[in-house]
């Protein structure tokens, strides 16, 4: 077989499909629904080093793909969703949940939030024997659990502040090991890619990356 009729099957039984494939699934990816592997633990004990969780592109809006220009918007994001998002100093992109909308006032007072001068209701939860103190905390309709570490250094009041309008303001769960809204500022509305709504799987980096299941398809609060 001549080098030229090698190419050609090569580009047609190999290359052809894969590119074909690439060229499907990466715009759909980018605009549509995507995942996105979690390697840090700035959301315990809602989401875990090692989820992989899934997230709808099509939550809020829809944008050329490979780009943040939006082509049409139909919804914003609500108090307590959790989103994913560029950070707005380094363009790393993250995974928190949102706490202030524009407009809102926000502060925190030794680890209490404070929403347009309302305290959230906070109701304390079993520990698991260690310093880590977790609650259940209520934000709009989506109560969940927040995880405290008395012994870190963490910024533990701030406020109160205003959210500019076209922008929000993102928190941790893990309110002491997060880098947030309290450090980066509040994030434009266009730099938000979509809604995080579930795990569909998880790997345990501390035990071999060994999957765990009961965290598979897991809706997130």
């Amino acid at each position: 077989m001549t080098n030229t009729k090698m190419l050609n099957t090569l580009w047609r039984e190999w290359l052809q499909p894969v590119a074909l494939i690439a060229a499907v699934m990466l715009p759909f990816r980018s605009a549509i629904a995507d995942w996105n592997v979690v390697p840090t633990g700035s959301m315990n004990p809602t989401i875990v080093e090692g989820d992989r969780i899934f997230i709808n592109k099509l939550a809020y809006d829809l944008k050329i793909p490979f780009t943040t220009v939006h082509l049409a918007q139909w919804s914003d994001p609500q108090r307590g969703e959790i989103v994913v998002f560029y950070a707005p100093d380094d363009g790393r992109r993250l995974v928190k949940r949102v706490i202030g909308l524009p407009g809102d006032v926000l502060e925190l007072r030794d680890e209490r939030l404070y929403i347009n001068g309302a305290v959230l209701s906070y109701a304390p939860l079993p520990g698991d024997g260690t310093a880590t103190v977790v609650a259940r905390e209520l934000l709009g309709e989506h109560p969940h659990t927040v995880q405290i570490q008395p012994e870190r250094r963490a910024m533990r009041s701030f406020g109160p502040v205003t959210v500019p309008q076209g922008n929000y303001f993102m928190m941790g769960d893990n309110r002491d090991n997060s880098r947030d809204s309290r450090y980066f500022g509040v994030v434009p509305r266009d730099q938000i890619v979509g809604r995080a709504l579930a795990v569909v799987a998880s790997l345990d980096p501390q035990r071999y990356y060994l999957p765990r299941t009961d965290r598979f398809f897991k809706p997130l609060p």
